[in-house]
C-alpha cells in the first residue's frame, strides 16, 4: 500500500509538472508571438530647432533592423574624423564576416575592402557581411563594437537603444525607438555632412556588378537626400529620412510598415503634414508650383503626340519584308524629313489577297508633305495620311 500510494504521489506530482511545463511553453510562445509582430511608429523632426510636428508611439521600444546600420556608419565616420582610418584604409574579411545572411556582397574570408566601398556596401546594398567587417574593424570583435555603440548612443542622445550588432540583424535586446532613429539621423547629418553626402547614392558598382540604394522614395519626393531603409520580419518595413524643402530640413522616422511602397506612402503624407505645419505658405506654394509642372508635362506630352501623329505611305507590297525594306528605304531617300521616324507595316486585305502597307510614321504634318514631295520628285510613291490615335508604331 505504502508503494502504491507513494506511485501516485509520484504521477501526480509528475503531472502537475508537465502541466506548469506546458503553460511555461505557452507563456513563452505568447511571448514569442507577441514579439514577432512589428509595431507601428512614425516621428517628424524640425531638424533645425528639434521641434517635433508629427509623433505616434514615438518612445514604444521597436526592432531597428538595418536601420542599426545608420550608428555603424556613425562610428565609421567618427573614426575617418579622428583620422583612425582613412576612406582608403583597407578592412580584412573575417570568416564570421562571410556567414552573415543577406543582404551581403558575398566578401571572401582573407580579402579585404576599402572603407569607402564599406560606406558605399552599407548605404546601397545594407550588406550585412561588410557591417560585420567594419564592427571588427573598430571594436576588435562585433560584440565589442555593439558595446561602443550603445555607450556613445547614450552620449548623443539616443537614451532608449541597446546594440547588439552592426548590422541588425534579429536579436531581441537589440531595440530603439522612433524618436532615437531621428536623432541619429539628424546627428548625422549635422556632425558630418562631408561624408553624409554617401546617403545620397542612388547606385554604386563594385567588382563589375551595380547595386541600387533601397530608398526608392529618394527618387520620387522631392529634397530628399537619405537616409536609410529597414526590414526584418519583426520589425516590418522601417526608413529613416532626411528632406530640405524651402530653407528647412525635416528628419522623418517610420517604423512598423507593412509593405515598402505602403511605408513610403505614409513617410511622404507625414513629410508633407509636417512641412504644413511649419510653413503653410511654403507648401501651399509649392503644390502650387508642383500642380502647374504637371499640367505642363501633361501638355508638352498630349502636344507631342499630336504633332508627330503624322506618316507617309510609300507603297503596297506582297509581302511583309519587301513593304518594310521600301519603308526604311524611304527615309534613306528622305533623311532630312524622315530621320527620326518609325517604319510600319500595315497589312489590308484586297479581295482574296491580302497586301502590306509601307508607312514611315511620326512625324510632324510639315515633315510629312516635305518628304512626299522629295520623294516624289525621286519618282518614288508617296501619300500623306494622318494616324488614329496618337501612339508611334514601333519598327
Amino acid at each position: 500500500m505504502m508503494i502504491t500510494s507513494k506511485n501516485k504521489a509520484h504521477t501526480s506530482a509528475k503531472k502537475c509538472l508537465t502541466k506548469l511545463g506546458l503553460l511555461a511553453l505557452l507563456t513563452v510562445g505568447v511571448l514569442l508571438s507577441s514579439h514577432s509582430h512589428a509595431k507601428y511608429a512614425s516621428f517628424v523632426m524640425d531638424a533645425d530647432t528639434g521641434r517635433v510636428l508629427h509623433s505616434v508611439n514615438a518612445d514604444t521600444r521597436n526592432y531597428p533592423a538595418s536601420l542599426t546600420k545608420m550608428m555603424t556608419l556613425f562610428m565609421l565616420f567618427e573614426a575617418l574624423e579622428q583620422k583612425k582610418v582613412t576612406l582608403n584604409t583597407k578592412l580584412r574579411v573575417s570568416r564570421k564576416a562571410t556567414w552573415q545572411p543577406p543582404s551581403r556582397l558575398g566578401l571572401k574570408a582573407g580579402s579585404h575592402i576599402r572603407v569607402e566601398d564599406a560606406i558605399y556596401a552599407l548605404v546601397t546594398k545594407s550588406a550585412n557581411d561588410v557591417a560585420t567587417v567594419v564592427g571588427e574593424a573598430l571594436g576588435g570583435t562585433e560584440w565589442e563594437f555593439a558595446k561602443l555603440m550603445t555607450k556613445r548612443a547614450r552620449q548623443i542622445g539616443m537614451k532608449s537603444t541597446n546594440f547588439r550588432n552592426a548590422s541588425g540583424l534579429p536579436n531581441r535586446r537589440q531595440l530603439s525607438t522612433a524618436r532615437d532613429m531621428a536623432t541619429l539621423g539628424n546627428e548625422l547629418w549635422k556632425r558630418y555632412p562631408q561624408y553624409y553626402k554617401y546617403f545620397k547614392t542612388t547606385k554604386w558598382s563594385y567588382k563589375g556588378r551595380t547595386y541600387g540604394n533601397h530608398n526608392k522614395l529618394m527618387k520620387k519626393y522631392d529634397g530628399m537626400d537619405g537616409i536609410k531603409t529597414g526590414y526584418i520580419r519583426a520589425s516590418g518595413f522601417n526608413l529613416v529620412t532626411s528632406v530640405k524643402r524651402g530653407g528647412h530640413r525635416l528628419i522623418g522616422v517610420v517604423f512598423g510598415g507593412k509593405t515598402a511602397n505602403r511605408r513610403n506612402t505614409h513617410m511622404a503624407k507625414i513629410l508633407d503634414k509636417g512641412f504644413t505645419k511649419l510653413d503653410p505658405k511654403m507648401m501651399a506654394a509649392y503644390k502650387q508650383k508642383k500642380k502647374a509642372k504637371q499640367q505642363k508635362r501633361a501638355y508638352e506630352i498630349a502636344s507631342k503626340r499630336r504633332s508627330t501623329a503624322w506618316g507617309v505611305q510609300v507603297g503596297a507590297f506582297n509581302t511583309i519584308k519587301k513593304a518594310r525594306v521600301q519603308a526604311k528605304a524611304a527615309i534613306k531617300r528622305a533623311p532630312s524629313y524622315l530621320t527620326g521616324a518609325k517604319t510600319k507595316v500595315v497589312p489590308l486585305k484586297n479581295g482574296s489577297k491580302k497586301v502590306y502597307r509601307a508607312r514611315v510614321v511620326g512625324v510632324e504634318k510639315r515633315e510629312a508633305y516635305r518628304a512626299c514631295r522629295a520623294l516624289k520628285k525621286m519618282r518614288h510613291p508617296c501619300m500623306v495620311f494622318r494616324a488614329k490615335g496618337t501612339q508611334v508604331a514601333s519598327r
